[in-house]
């Protein structure tokens, strides 16, 4: 539609808004140790900590019982990375993220020291060289396979993460890297229990070497999760036990019910969701909070109000009943971003500037956590046919929080635009290709994933017109 005012006859639009899901980067469930198109683990099992057993891919992407992904967790212990002192195997995860890439996800990694009782399954101690160098030793918590406080522990496994850093921070294809450091699948359970000088050297692993790649810190004590608040460029948090609601459980109460209320606030990550992603992990398996009862709305709505961005069911299914559940989940887990309103001139002009109006609401419960800038194309029609033009906005979406946004802006026309008629479209891009990214909770996209806007001319003769913002609040 248009609009005329006392400053000219402008284009405006109002989009129709959609109530549908919505597959964007780095929201939504994870597949873990397996891909899109992959089968999914079987009843109550799953696997973890092994490098990941690739299946053979038909080219189908569907995930039967299990909502498409955009995000692929894969966690791998130690020893498989390193398995000779500084002789990393790298191919391990060059192949997880280009087999993500191939099937529109991104990779978020956790490298664990150890698994649980390493004397019982040696195959998931630390690597044998380490093991070799300390031996068997007496540790400050009887959950640990080696002591964390030992000036070898924080030398070769802080060297690994430090090495991991430097060749991985900021990869296109990472999603977010946990800070694991000490305790069975790196969970960091007794990480209260290192002396303070351990634990920093531990964390500043991470953070010296991750500067763009986000960091997930484990829930665990409020020293260690202020420590990396404080020291990470970007840091969220994870919690591996999303859905527990049995108050008898050994660990002291049910994580729902009781640990995660508290400690979230406890350990100052109540706010970290504004800076970085919040990624949680089914307790067990969704199948066995079918089986117990537990109340999948409310475990639903205690995840949102902490944030949640992503969340690991470990590639097992969804119980048949709960699928409306989880597609309302879906629609509201991360961001979720809606045009309401649109506005600017019809007619603009080569080398100058064009103002544009832009009410955003984002409906989910956090920002995006990745630099898509919004842009602009001019498609050309009749004697412009086949010209396109992107033009691409200095407005950064990470600061998008809930809410509304209001964008009152201009970005600059190319001076080497051609006279004529075009289609202005909108999207948001990747920074590595200029492809769209994001979709929009509105109508009207295009096969190649651009937003149509209306019809505008481009003139050679003419100022551009411009307005005040305050035209669209009447």
């Amino acid at each position: 539609m248009k609009l005329n005012t006392m400053y000219g006859e402008m284009l405006c639009v109002h989009p129709e808004v959609i109530d549908d899901v919505l597959l964007n980067p780095g929201i939504g469930f994870n597949t873990f140790q397996r891909f899109n198109g992959d089968k999914l683990n079987e009843g109550f099992k799953w696997t973890e900590g092994y490098p990941i057993e690739y299946q053979d891919f038909n080219g189908d992407l569907t995930n039967i019982d299990h909502p498409q992904s955009t995000t692929a967790y894969f966690r791998v212990y130690w020893r498989f990375l390193e398995p000779e002192r500084g002789q990393y195997n790298w191919e391990m995860i060059d192949k997880a993220m280009a087999t993500a890439k191939q099937r529109g996800q991104s990779l978020l990694l956790r490298v664990a020291p150890h698994g649980y009782d390493v004397k019982e399954n040696p195959d998931i101690d630390v690597p044998d060289w380490f093991r070799a160098m300390v031996g068997e030793e007496v540790y400050p918590d009887d959950r640990w396979a080696v002591d964390g406080d030992n000036p070898l522990y924080i030398e070769c496994f802080g060297g690994f993460i430090r090495a991991l850093g430097l060749r991985y921070d900021g990869h296109p294809d990472l999603e977010s890297v946990d800070v694991a450091i000490i305790g069975p699948w790196g969970e960091g359970g007794g990480t209260y229990k290192l002396k303070p000088e351990s634990m920093k050297a531990l964390i500043n692993a991470y953070t010296d070497t991750f500067k763009t790649t986000p960091l997930l810190g484990m829930l665990t004590d409020p020293v260690s999760n202020k420590y990396l608040l404080s020291k990470a460029a970007v840091a969220g948090y994870r919690c591996d036990c999303l859905g527990d609601m049995n108050m008898e459980s050994a660990w002291g109460g049910a994580h729902m019910l009781n640990k995660y209320p508290q400690q979230i606030i406890i350990c100052g990550f109540h706010d970290a969701w504004k800076k970085g992603p919040v990624s949680m992990e089914v307790c067990w398996v969704m199948k066995h909070w079918h089986r117990c009862g537990w109340d999948i709305d409310y475990i639903i709505d205690q995840s949102l109000k902490w944030h949640i961005s992503s969340f690991n069911s470990k590639s097992s299914s969804v119980p048949e009943e709960w699928k409306p559940n989880v597609e309302r989940w879906l629609k509201k887990m991360g961001y979720r971003f809606v045009l309401r309103h649109f506005a600017c001139p019809p007619k603009l002009r080569p080398g100058r500037r064009m103002s544009f109006h832009a009410w955003w609401e984002n409906r989910g419960v956090a920002p995006c956590y990745r630099d898509y800038p919004p842009a602009f194309r001019l498609k050309g029609q009749g004697s412009a046919a086949g010209k396109e033009y992107i033009i691409k906005s200095n407005t950064d979406i990470r600061e998008w929080l809930p809410g509304d946004i209001f964008q009152d802006s201009e970005v600059y026309v190319p001076a080497d635009v051609a006279p004529g008629e075009y289609t202005l479209q909108i999207a948001m891009l990747s920074k590595h290709s200029d492809e769209p990214v994001i979709r929009f909770a509105i109508a009207g996209r295009e096969e190649d994933g651009w937003y149509t806007m209306g019809n505008v001319t481009v003139q050679d003769n003419e100022d551009p017109i411009t307005f005040p913002p305050e035209l669209y609040y009447e």
